[in-house]
């Protein structure tokens, strides 16, 4: 898949909402952007009310520009699979529907191979105690959500969700991902 430039590669996954996605790729080193929006359905140029509905097919995503060789797509797998649930069918958590849906768009066949093996592993550990959900499929287009999605924990960090929903998941990513983080801090 085509990148800014040639040093990066494109990663897009969906799980649940897109601020949560958002939020934990941003803190990760070698990512140079984590964009949300919307993949996976038919209508084009989706807005967020109808995305929001349910009837679109899309999913909330997250379009992730990382260098490869600051870190792997199998790493961006772990906290992938670490900072969401991949055993419910279309729910995150109260936020219900396909359009929360735990899904990867792989943009290259080394993406789907190495995807459909880590889940694969998964499953046959038991690590996650129920089978793994998640869909594996092309990607195909992307659209960018809405401005106002864009960095929505970080201005809004009073906001109920981010307290209650988003920030357990970024201080389980600065616990057990400690190595792989920027320079972030939670309070910036």
């Amino acid at each position: 898949m085509p990148t800014n430039n040639d040093k990066t590669e494109i990663a897009v996954f969906g799980g649940g909402c897109f601020w949560c996605t958002e939020a934990v790729f941003q803190m990760i080193g070698g990512i140079e952007s984590a964009t949300p929006g919307y993949s996976g359905g038919k209508i084009e140029n989706p807005t967020y009310e109808q995305v929001s509905a349910g009837k679109t097919g899309h999913a909330e995503a997250v379009k992730i520009e990382y260098d490869p060789h600051k870190i792997s797509f199998r790493e961006l797998l772990t906290i992938f699979f670490a900072t969401h649930d991949p055993t419910t069918l279309n729910k995150q958590g109260n936020d219900i529907g396909t359009q929360y849906r735990s899904v990867i768009f792989y943009t290259n066949a080394e993406q789907k191979q190495e995807s459909e093996k880590f889940i694969e592993k998964l499953n046959a550990t038991g690590e996650k105690g129920n089978k793994i959900v998640t869909d594996v499929v092309p990607f195909e287009k992307f659209y960018e959500a809405e401005d106002y999605h864009k960095n929505y924990q970080k201005i809004h960090k009073e906001n109920p969700y981010c307290e209650l929903v988003i920030e357990p998941k970024l201080e389980k990513v600065q616990k057990e991902f400690s190595k792989l983080l920027k320079n972030y801090n939670l309070e910036s």
